[in-house]
């Protein structure tokens, strides 16, 4: 039994253990207790929705956004096909094109200024119909199509099953990652809408299959190598979220190298040498010290 910090903001005594566990998709060990740091609420918050003519107009401003240093709370990103489906199933009757979501906090004054410097940036990448909203109430409405955008997706193919990537690249890479996975999309004979923390650099595609047809789960493993491996040549992650596991092994020594591994490998055979904890993950063998 360890205590990996104290109640400190911060610390540089020793390596950061608690980062190594919290990482570790429970390979390495049970965390039996937490301490959590509480944030205080801001004195106001503004939300705003917008809509883009293409994945690629939205994104941009996205980066323009944050390179001008506009302190953005939170960014979301829906396509065309994801409000298509949010539209059936909230019976909204949002125009079906790529949208953005915002959030910010501060002061009164403060979100005024940053909704307002948004609009102007968005106008300058196409974006229309801007809304945006104090009050709780309409806050929660312009939010409620991202929220309830993955059930809504499913409802594209009743039945189906959605394989969801999980990628990240750096912001100055994100349009041209999210332009060359729109061509992958287009090309697929499945239904691929695309979400995303687009703030991070971080989208996901839903991919869904009829999982009794293997020919479309082939198709869906196809996509994603190709998503994954586009984000890696730009500098990013195969996930950002959604950790390892077993369905991004293989990916792993491309993004690490085969050393990194070696060392992670290690690491787990210290801690777990009876490879009892989350057996199988990450990892498809573990070496001891003797290699």
């Amino acid at each position: 039994m360890i205590r990996t910090g104290t109640h400190a903001r911060k610390s540089s005594a020793g390596y950061d253990l608690t980062r190594l566990f919290v990482g570790s998709e429970g390979t390495l060990g049970i965390i039996t207790e937490v301490t959590v740091r509480l944030y205080p609420q801001p004195e106001a918050i503004s939300a705003a929705v917008c809509a883009f003519p293409s994945m690629s107009s939205a994104v941009q401003a996205v980066i323009q956004t944050i390179q001008l240093g506009v302190p953005i709370a939170r960014v979301e990103f829906v396509d065309a096909l994801a409000i298509r489906a949010i539209n059936r199933h909230d019976n909204l009757t949002l125009p079906e094109m790529p949208h953005l979501f915002f959030e910010f906090h501060g002061t009164e004054a403060g979100v005024r200024e940053q909704a307002e410097t948004v609009q102007q940036i968005t106008a300058e990448h196409g974006g229309q119909d801007f809304e945006w909203a104090t009050r709780p109430e309409d806050r929660s409405r312009l939010w409620n199509a991202r929220h309830t955008a993955y059930f809504a997706m499913l409802q594209l193919k009743p039945g189906c099953r959605a394989v969801t990537t999980d990628v990240c690249v750096p912001i100055s890479r994100l349009a041209d990652c999210v332009a060359e996975t729109e061509k992958d999309l287009v090309a697929s004979s499945l239904p691929c809408p695309i979400v995303g923390h687009v703030g991070d650099g971080n989208f996901h595609v839903a991919i869904l299959v009829d999982p009794d047809k293997p020919e479309e789960m082939a198709e869906a493993e196809e996509i994603n190598r190709r998503i994954v491996e586009r984000a890696l040549a730009m500098g990013g992650t195969c996930t950002g979220e959604h950790g390892v596991g077993l369905h991004k092994m293989d990916f792993l020594v491309h993004e690490h190298g085969e050393d990194a591994l070696d060392l992670m490998r290690v690491i787990k055979h210290a801690l777990d040498p009876n490879g009892i904890l989350n057996p199988g993950k990450i990892f498809r063998s573990v070496r001891g010290p003797a290699g």
